[in-house]
């Protein structure tokens, strides 16, 4: 069986190509239908200016499928989803198979998951069903379609070829004459088909490929070591390649079906001819016969004997059997044959046909009416004159059947009704016998119809002189002596039955009561031992004493819980009293449980035991739970202190990296103390740390004395230091920034004021935007490369952010008393005198080691008119010192 197909249907694919998913491809055939497969839908897809490389890859988000379909079908298709999501990509598989499904095409184990998900089985086949569809579906060849029809197409093309015997689309197709013939027969210029040798398979593929491909515009599906190396090639690679030729080839054929319509047309017309023939004679051979076999059936002459009659009756059933059946058939097709004659003359435009005189239609449906009447008017007289011949034989019979059938009903119930089994059975089976004895109360009832209709029976043969009528009147008394004696017999076992159970009753009910008490109270017990041998685990107070509240009221229904086991005794001992009294032989145990009172004793003395350990736990746990607490309010006393403290010293460090109080010596001096006093806090954040071990080591898990814990603490210690760290480093940044530009003391609270001014959300750190703002107060007129070019300078890491450090260090360099270009000039000529250059050996006699070669590895050689070996130029120089920007 293939391994995919969808059932069309219009039926142009065979059963056997059903497709299976449980199976899988055999790899040789994978191979070859990816390569046929991708090369056909390339071979429309390329229409439209696109190909694929990757049959179950490239159809996955199901566009270039949606594509296809409107090309091979001219049809719009709706708008896809072009969404990368797996659901978009399932929603344009689906429109694809929704619009297969639209063209008649029933998908069998198709879906647009599997598709998506790459299956390349569920691929192969999608894709088949399409081709099915749109390539083969529509040959339609001397009224065979698809795959027939493409084979017969074959076959009359081939035929005149030698070494070509085209019968299926696998093996026939091997040699590659197959292909070479179809070029050939249609293109015979293309192909020298004398010089192909049948043992040549591979020079022949090749060459019908080569050529179809070149000239035939059929692009190379398979490879012919594809079809050569595999014992059977598949079938639906090679039918899609043939298919390629069939279209490619079909405007040849029209002129081949223009002359097969000619010869069809005379062959219609003298298959008319022949059928009206046909009808005449099976007409009057039928008319012949009806108006023999009437005459029989009319015969109604009476036999004197049984014999006789059933003779005559099974010749009619012969006549029924054998003779009538296949002139049912020759009416009937007589019928399907005039109704297919006038179907074929009208449809050729021809005259309906009129058959000879008497011999219409209807004419025999008539005759064959007055035949059937005679039959039916023959087959009652036969069975009224046979049931006036069996009546007599028919009643003795009937009366021995009856009275044998109650004889042997009879049997062995007296014996039955005698037993007094129910002296030994429990009550459910003392129900149970009275279940049976119902039962055959109504059986008994059932069976008076029948004795009455024996005697019945034994009246009419004696009112008719049956021969053997004292021998009936014997059997019939018989019988209804013994009715009567059964009909005792049964009230008086109904009588015991009832006094049995009304006893048993009794026993059953306390048997019951006794059940529905035992029971909960068994299931107490064993919930209340469960409870006192269950572990627990506490995390705070309120739980223990929640735990020993709930074990309180539990002892409190001890004592009721006494009184109800003694209860549930007394009823087994009031049972137990009866079977005493009355001599009842008790079969078995309590049925509706298996709770002995000895169970009941037993687990109680288990209860009462347990309950004073339980008492020892809870006390116990109790006093671990108040050691525990103390613990929680000691270090939650503590992170109550500390954690305040640390935000509090985080807020005034805050302050003093923002206010200008005093001078930034005195800043310094200031954040200092306060780096003193949080190291010299630090013991108490051991001896929380120690209160924090203890809580840890005793598995307590929350605090409702505290919202702190001992990482939020950590975190916010380690900022603290931190910070007053980073805050003392960033003052005495300032102040070699303040020394080293000469900035005053007024300048700097200056600059602070404006920073402060412009930091609009308190960070710390200007935004972009407030640093435009500040600059533009302060008289800057700068356009957007300007300010790039500032915020490069200030903001070099392009955070976005500037610092009041790099404000410092821009505004300082702006504010600076820097040397000019003419005092690079006169420093250049103090060490260069009255030359225009300067030599590398002044340099490394003036200068210090590191930078003089510092200058020397920037500054470009002197090439003016009295330059010399080893002079620098004088631009080079000041480059190397000042930057351009400043020349």
């Amino acid at each position: 069986m293939d391994h995919y197909d969808s059932q069309q249907t219009n039926d142009y694919m065979q059963p056997e190509e059903d497709w299976d998913r449980d199976l899988l491809l055999d790899p040789a055939w994978e191979k070859q239908q990816r390569k046929t497969f991708t090369a056909w839908c390339n071979s429309h897809l390329r229409k439209a200016g696109t190909q694929i490389e990757n049959i179950e890859e490239d159809f996955r988000d199901g566009l270039k499928l949606m594509l296809l379909l409107e090309v091979i079908s001219g049809e719009r298709l709706a708008k896809p989803e072009r969404g990368k999501m797996r659901v978009h990509k399932i929603s344009n598989v689906n429109k694809a198979l929704d619009f297969i499904a639209s063209k008649g095409v029933k998908l069998v184990s198709i879906g647009a998951e599997e598709i998506v998900d790459g299956n390349v089985k569920m691929t192969l086949g999608m894709i088949w069903t399409i081709i099915l569809r749109f390539a083969i579906q529509d040959i339609s060849v001397e009224e065979t379609s698809a795959k027939e029809g493409l084979l017969l197409w074959c076959q009359r093309k081939t035929a005149p070829y030698k070494n070509v015997n085209i019968q299926n689309f696998h093996i026939s197709w091997k040699d590659g004459l197959g292909f070479c013939a179809l070029i050939h027969r249609h293109r015979p210029e293309l192909i020298d088909y004398g010089k192909l040798r049948k043992d040549d398979p591979l020079t022949n593929l090749n060459t019908a490929f080569d050529v179809a491909e070149k000239y035939l515009d059929i692009p190379k599906m398979l490879d012919a070591e594809d079809i050569v190396g595999t014992a059977r090639p598949d079938e639906k690679a090679i039918m899609t390649y043939v298919s390629s030729f069939y279209h490619a080839f079909s405007g040849a054929q029209k002129a081949e079906t223009a002359a097969n319509r000619i010869c069809k047309v005379l062959a219609v017309n003298q298959e008319n001819e022949q059928l009206m023939e046909d009808y005449e004679k099976l007409a009057s051979d039928l008319l012949e016969w009806i108006r023999r076999t009437i005459p029989w059936l009319e015969n109604r002459v009476p036999e004197n004997t049984m014999q006789a009659m059933q003779q005559k009756l099974e010749d009619f059933r012969d006549y029924r059997r054998l003779h009538k059946p296949p002139k049912v058939q020759e009416k009937c097709q007589l019928e399907i044959s005039f109704n297919t004659l006038q179907t074929k003359l009208r449809l050729s435009n021809r005259p309906a046909f009129m058959p000879s005189e008497g011999r219409m239609v209807s004419d025999i449906n008539n005759a064959w009416g007055c035949l059937e009447q005679a039959e039916k008017g023959y087959e009652e007289w036969l069975l009224n004159e046979i049931r006036r011949l069996e009546r007599l034989d028919h009643l003795a019979e009937k009366f021995r059947q009856k009275a044998s059938i109650h004889e042997v009903w009879t049997d062995g119930k007296e014996a039955m009704l005698r037993q007094k089994d129910y002296e030994t059975a429990t009550l459910s089976e003392i129900k149970a016998l009275l279940k049976k004895h119902e039962a055959f109360e109504s059986d008994l009832a059932a069976h008076q119809d029948r004795v009455e209709q024996i005697a019945a029976i034994a009246q009419e043969l004696n009112e008719l002189d049956y021969y053997d009528s004292p021998s009936v009147n014997a059997r019939c008394q018989k019988i209804c002596d013994q009715w009567d004696n059964l009909g005792a017999l049964t009230q008086k076992r109904r009588e015991a039955l009832e006094r049995t159970e009304k006893l048993l009753e009794t026993i059953d009910q306390l048997y019951l009561e006794y059940a529905k008490r035992a029971a909960p109270f068994n299931n107490w017990m064993e919930g209340a031992m469960e409870d006192l041998q269950d572990t627990f685990i506490v995390h705070t107070i309120e739980e223990i004493q929640g735990l020993t509240t709930a074990h309180e009221q539990f002892k409190a229904t001890l004592p009721d819980a006494d009184k109800e086991r003694l209860a549930i005794l007394g009823i087994h001992n009031e049972v137990s009293k009866i079977v005493q009294t009355y001599h009842v032989n008790m079969a078995g145990t309590n049925p509706y449980t298996t709770i002995t009172p000895q169970e009941i004793n037993g687990k109680w003395d288990h209860v009462r035991q347990l309950v004073p350990r339980r008492d020892q736990a809870l006390t116990e746990e109790h006093a671990r739970q108040q050691h525990n607490e103390r613990l929680r309010k000691q270090f939650g006393a503590q992170a109550n202190v500390i954690g305040p403290w640390i935000q509090t010293k985080m807020e005034e460090i805050g302050r003093i990296s923002i206010e200008m109080h005093g001078t930034l010596e005195d800043q310094l001096n200031h954040l200092r103390q306060y780096e003193k006093s949080i190291v010299n806090y630090k013991p108490k954040m051991d001896q929380l740390e120690g209160d924090h071990q203890l809580i840890q080591e005793a598995l307590i898990f929350d605090n409702k004395h505290t919202n702190y814990t001992m990482e939020h603490i950590r975190v916010g210690w380690e900022q603290l230091l931190t910070t007053i760290a980073r805050t003392i480093n960033e003052v005495e940044n300032q102040i070699l920034t303040r020394d080293a530009k000469g900035i005053s003391q007024e300048q700097m609270n200056e600059f602070r004021a404006s920073f402060n001014h412009f930091d609009r959300k308190k960070t710390g750190m200007m935004d972009t935007d407030d640093f435009r703002a500040c600059l533009i107060s302060m008289g800057y007129n700068m356009g957007e490369a300007e300010f790039a070019r500032i915020m490069s300078i200030v903001d070099p890491n392009r955070l976005g952010v500037v610092t009041f450090q790099a404000f410092i260090d821009f505004m300082s360099r702006e504010t600076a008393d820097t040397d000019t270009a003419d005092q690079v000039m006169a420093s250049f000529k103090i060490l260069a005198g009255d030359k225009n250059y300067i030599t590398v050996d002044e340099l490394r006699r003036e200068l210090p080691p590191d930078q003089a070669e510092y200058c020397i590895a920037r500054m470009a050689p002197y090439t003016g008119p009295d330059a010399v070996p080893g002079a620098l130029d004088y631009m080079s120089f000041s480059t190397a010192l000042y930057g351009e920007s400043d020349l």
